[in-house]
């Protein structure tokens, strides 16, 4: 699938041509550099990785400084590797915002929300006791029993309990580009996608 990596700057509206109103989110999408091409003679596979924003001199090791110096190109801060490319490419090569057009279906996946420990009513949606009769008055966010005594006398693995939540991958399918800002390597897709504002994605077509 051919793609470009890139960054969520935030969410906005727009009214497409029949005049109905389009909830958006705005994504930073490339310019990416092509830093290798991988073959399966030589790797066992064949994938393009593409390298995203710059990233300071000081913080590259100096095995990445000569994997980017084989490509002709600075450091950059975000590799991701993409199978199955549509289009031909060597290393060095640019890619822009160009790779799509509107009217395009594509998938956005990234990292969600990271939102700490959470209990099992914000985690799971769970209803708690539902009212403070017969004295409890502490209970109503409570998991509630855990598991029986006598058999197995432990909890079962995977039950639903308090924890820490987000902060997953996560893809977000079928989304349509509404609208190109070539001039800002700006895309528009139709709907949400996952992550915080300013977090990285990746947009596969």
């Amino acid at each position: 699938m051919s793609g470009l990596i890139g960054r969520k700057i935030g969410m906005t509206s727009i009214h497409n041509e029949g005049g109905e109103y389009v909830p958006c989110t705005v994504i930073q999408a490339g310019p990416c550099v092509v830093t290798q091409v991988k073959t399966t003679a030589k790797e066992g596979y064949d994938a393009v990785q593409l390298g995203f924003e710059e990233k300071r001199e000081k913080l590259v090791s100096s095995a990445q400084k000569g994997h980017f110096k084989s490509a002709n190109t600075t450091a950059k801060a975000k590799l991701v590797e993409f199978k199955s490319f549509e289009q031909e490419l060597k290393a060095g090569d640019i890619l822009d915002v160009s790779l799509f057009a509107e009217g395009d279906i594509v998938d956005v996946s990234g990292v969600t929300k990271g939102k700490g420990f959470q209990g099992v009513v914000k985690r799971w949606g769970f209803s708690g006791v539902g009212s403070r009769t017969h004295g409890q008055h502490d209970r109503q966010r409570a998991p509630g029993s855990a598991g029986a005594s006598s058999f197995p006398s432990r909890v079962w693995r995977g039950k639903k309990m308090a924890g820490r939540t987000g902060g997953d991958k996560c893809k977000s399918q079928n989304l349509q580009v509404v609208k190109i800002l070539a001039e800002k390597n700006v895309i528009l897709v139709k709907g949400a996608v996952p992550g915080p504002n300013g977090g990285y994605v990746i947009v596969q077509k």
